[in-house]
């Protein structure tokens, strides 16, 4: 009866405990769903695994796998999801049995004022002590689930920013590569007008000889030369720039440039893309699932702070020897043992623990907040890329009836010219458009991939839609009360 009667105050004060957990603060907001976001159209096209594959260029293939072996920033990815779930184990570890074994052995004087009578106080002796030791917490609150809970989803949460790495780095190698298929397209324009140019000036200047031309035909000519060696010489530059970014992104130095060639990359691949914003587009995201998981793990971050009210209850034991002197440490009478239960209950602290719980809520409300805003920005980016994918095609198709006009201009004006109708000079400025329409259809080409490339990122790539589809509607919010 007595022991029921010093038990009562530890139960009435955990109810009182309990109580006071269970009016804390709420979280201000809540996830937004693809239905907030008016994502209701079709589901996208699979995206095949090394999707860049299907735009037919072994070096991009190459250089692909080196950066996905190599690159500093997936490396810093997979360092980070080591830590989490390094972090989960422990927390693991937390809720089984801890077992650890000290030893230690003293030449000690012993006073004669203390516990020890003479003839051992007053002497030197070797004290010495080997014990085993356990502890185990019995987690009757589930403090330890939680914690276990809140570590899983930091991990999920870690991998998924492994797998948004990863794509990230897949878009950005793609996309510099198109840059060099660009550069070189120029290049390769610009060198055949310029060696159209030099035969030109040739013949000019042999027509100036004879009288059969003059000197403003030569200078109109060498117009014509200088403007396309300055084409050249600016392509040629961003073809260097587009080889050291790729050098980078492979995690590699000065010496991987000359690894790199001719590109031989098809821009007219198609890439599978959608024509509308699909539904499952939130679900086809690592970045969208990492900042949903971690939402789950602020969420249980929250509860662990309200579980803090509740009291610890521990389990502990012992069994060693103990001895004053070498020669009696290891006898049966110098073994010690012993075993209880301790608890450990929060009172006072000052609102320490509604202050935790109130940062933990603020925790929450910022993980959704960061999510919301995630979602939001994948939604623009998205809708950007269709746009782009559309209006490119459109352009490139007018751009290229441009240049195919222009060209046939610059045809009928050299029968004039070789007819003695028109001089040189009367037909520069179209040479010099043609020239422009040129470049500015290799760019189109390369600008329409790059939508792609860009649209292909912004759906998740080949991230795999069998994620679970709380990704793209995250749980309705609960209150942690209970």
């Amino acid at each position: 009866m007595m022991r029921r009667v010093r038990f009562l105050p530890a139960v009435a004060l955990t109810a009182l405990l309990a109580a006071c957990a269970g009016n804390l603060a709420e979280p201000r907001l809540a996830p937004v769903t693809s239905s907030d976001m008016g994502l209701g159209g079709e589901t996208a096209p699979a995206i095949p695994a090394a999707w860049w594959t299907d735009m037919g260029d072994a070096q991009l293939d190459r250089i692909m796998s080196d950066a996905l072996e190599s690159s500093p920033d997936l490396s810093m990815a997979m360092a980070r999801l080591d830590a989490a779930r390094a972090t989960l184990d422990m927390r693991r570890s937390d809720g089984r049995p801890q077992v650890d074994v000290d030893g230690d052995e003293q030449r000690t004087r012993l006073s004669e004022h203390y516990i020890i009578p003479p003839p051992y106080g007053g002497s030197t002796q070797w004290m010495g002590q080997i014990q085993a030791n356990l502890s185990w917490t019995l987690d009757f609150w589930g403090k330890q689930a939680t914690a276990v809970r809140q570590a899983s989803a930091s991990a999920k949460a870690a991998a998924l920013d492994a797998d948004a790495a990863r794509l990230a780095l897949t878009g950005a190698v793609a996309q510099t590569y198109v840059e060099l298929v660009r550069a070189e397209r120029i290049i390769a324009v610009t060198r055949t007008r310029i060696a159209e140019r030099q035969n030109a000036l040739q013949l000019t200047n042999a027509r100036v000889r004879a009288r059969l031309a003059s000197q403003l035909d030569a200078e109109a000519v060498r117009t014509e030369l200088s403007r396309a060696e300055q084409e050249l010489v600016r392509a040629q530059s961003q073809r260097s720039l587009a080889v050291h970014a790729l050098a980078a992104l492979a995690g590699r130095g000065v010496d991987y440039y000359d690894t790199i060639g001719p590109a031989t990359l098809n821009l007219d691949s198609a890439l599978p893309v959608p024509t509308v914003l699909p539904a499952d587009l939130l679900a086809r995201r690592p970045d969208i699932a990492a900042a949903l998981a971690r939402i789950e793990a602020a969420r249980q971050g929250r509860e662990l702070a309200r579980k803090a009210y509740y009291p610890d209850i521990n389990l502990a034991g012992l069994v060693g020897v103990q001895a004053l002197g070498l020669d009696k440490l290891f006898t049966g009478g110098a073994v010690t043992y012993g075993g209880g239960a301790a608890i450990h209950l929060p009172i006072f602290n000052g609102g320490r623990l509604r202050a935790e719980h109130g940062r933990a809520t603020a925790d929450l409300d910022t993980a959704i907040a960061d999510y919301n805003g995630q979602v939001v920005g994948a939604v623009r980016d998205a809708a950007d890329a269709l746009t782009s994918v559309s209006s490119s095609a459109d352009d490139l198709t007018a751009q290229r009836n441009i240049t195919h006009g222009l060209s046939e201009t610059r045809r009928l004006n050299r029968i004039r010219m070789n007819s003695g109708l028109d001089s040189r000079l009367d037909i520069v400025a179209s040479e010099l458009r043609l020239l422009e329409a040129e470049v500015a259809t290799a760019n189109l080409e390369a600008e329409s991939v790059l939508a792609r490339i860009r649209l292909l990122v912004a759906l998740g790539g080949d991230f795999p839609t069998s994620a679970p589809a709380s990704s793209s509607n995250p749980p309705e919010r609960k209150s942690d009360n209970g």
